[in-house]
């Protein structure tokens, strides 16, 4: 093992350590990066990365129009008659609301395939239902972002792509194959979180004050009265986003979905035009400096990683364990994930080196791709640094860690089952 990636890996117990005490998180991931790729000797690497990390067009347009409209919703008190019309209902449900909203964003996750589109569509809606109906905003959060792997049901998705061309298989005949084990994981995924957060005690049950059942935050916040018309605000951009991916052959981006429901929420509440523009720029700008802030610095820690040495060496490391090729088609893909924040780069770089030789281990092109694909973005979701997992972290006001806690070990028992059973 060379100097570098001796310190590199160091430097990763350090960085998990100073997350884990809750310093803050930007400043350890730029530390941290920064002084792995000084240590290579390539500092540019990091700076090259802060600045691209800078200018991601598609994460800037959906997390800030998000964070623009949850604002707006906020200002407008849409938010408070969407909680009041859902969970009075469906209050009887207890800590089975998780699961429910778990099963709601993952319909969601096949029309909208993006991790950061899906949650930034989705979360300004679900995860404050979830706060005010008595769940911890960690498990809310985990709800949602661990709910999109059904996204691989979606035949546009590059991975289902990639695999099937190499398995000289139609897209459509790909997602049929691994159809029932797909569901069986997201339906795993969904009752695994619900155990965690039993174990956790992650729900407080309302309380019983004699012949009224109310929970503690709706006391003073909820109207008396539901406006349905206001309920529905919060819920206008993902009705649209489902519709126009489902319905229509048209394109539209989440920050086009989010303006118009921003328009709505303007409109039906009768709002100062001027107050709701503030603040929906307001929150633009504080969702680029509170979560893409923190993307953009996890962007150099992995640039830091990849400066040493680390990511080369666990990429060579999987596509030379022909003998093991299905043990490293599952362990590091989803490894990768967990530091790097990303399983794609992992899966990908496996699929193109190994997954075309599956015959001489005994194995089908397409099963190998898939299960490398499946635990890189298991990875993913259990990496606190994975994009989906800070843009979520920061609606609900927690710590990136905090998610993670909740969601590797089940992530980890997925992974188990998706290698014994593939």
């Amino acid at each position: 093992m060379s100097l570098n990636i001796g310190f590199a890996l160091l430097t990763v117990l350090v960085t998990i350590y100073a997350l884990i005490k809750r310093y803050e998180t930007r400043f350890v991931l730029l530390a941290a990066g920064f002084a792995m790729a000084i240590f290579s000797l390539k500092p540019m690497i990091a700076f090259q990365q802060f600045d691209a990390s800078m200018t991601k067009s598609s994460l800037i347009i959906a997390i800030c129009s998000a964070m623009g409209f949850a604002a707006t919703i906020s200002l407008t008190k849409c938010d408070v008659h969407l909680v009041a019309l859902l969970t009075r209902p469906l209050r009887k449900l207890g800590v089975f609301l998780l699961p429910a909203c778990m099963v709601v964003t993952s319909f969601c996750a096949v029309a909208i395939p993006s991790t950061a589109g899906l949650c930034a569509a989705v979360g300004p809606s679900l995860i404050p239902i979830l706060i005010r109906a008595g769940f911890k905003p960690a498990i809310a959060a985990a709800a949602i972002v661990c709910s999109t792997t059904p996204a691989l049901f979606n035949p546009g998705v590059a991975h289902n792509v990639f695999v099937a061309k190499l398995a000289d298989m139609e897209v459509m005949a790909f997602i049929t194959k691994f159809f029932m084990p797909l569901a069986g994981f997201s339906i795993a995924i969904i009752v695994g979180l619900t155990v965690i957060c039993f174990l956790y005690r992650d729900y407080k049950k309302p309380v019983n004050t004699g012949t009224k059942v109310v929970q503690e935050k709706e006391v003073s916040n909820l109207p008396a009265k539901v406006n349905l018309f206001y309920a529905i605000a919060p819920l206008v951009p993902v009705a649209i986003l489902l519709y126009v991916s489902l319905y229509t052959t048209m394109k539209m981006s989440v920050a086009t979905a989010m303006l118009i429901g921003t328009a709505y929420a303007l409109v039906i509440t009768r709002s100062n035009p001027a107050e709701v523009t503030k603040k929906f720029f307001d929150g633009m700008g504080k969702g680029y400096g509170n979560i893409l802030g923190i993307i953009i610095a996890a962007g150099v820690f992995a640039a830091g990683l990849k400066a040493a040495g680390v990511v080369d060496m666990l990429v060579e490391a999987l596509t030379s364990a022909n003998h093991l090729a299905r043990i490293g088609g599952a362990f590091g893909p989803y490894l990768m994930g967990v530091l790097t924040g990303s399983g794609d780069a992992a899966a990908f770089a496996f699929n193109e080196a190994v997954t075309p030789n599956a015959a001489k281990f005994g194995l089908q092109i397409a099963d190998l791709g898939w299960l490398a694909v499946i635990c890189g973005s298991f990875g993913r979701l259990s990496s606190p640094l994975a994009g989906g997992v800070i843009l979520v972290a920061g609606m609900a006001g927690v710590n990136p860690m905090e998610i993670v806690k909740r969601s590797a070990p089940v992530m980890l028992c997925v992974l188990f089952a998706a290698y014994f059973l593939l």
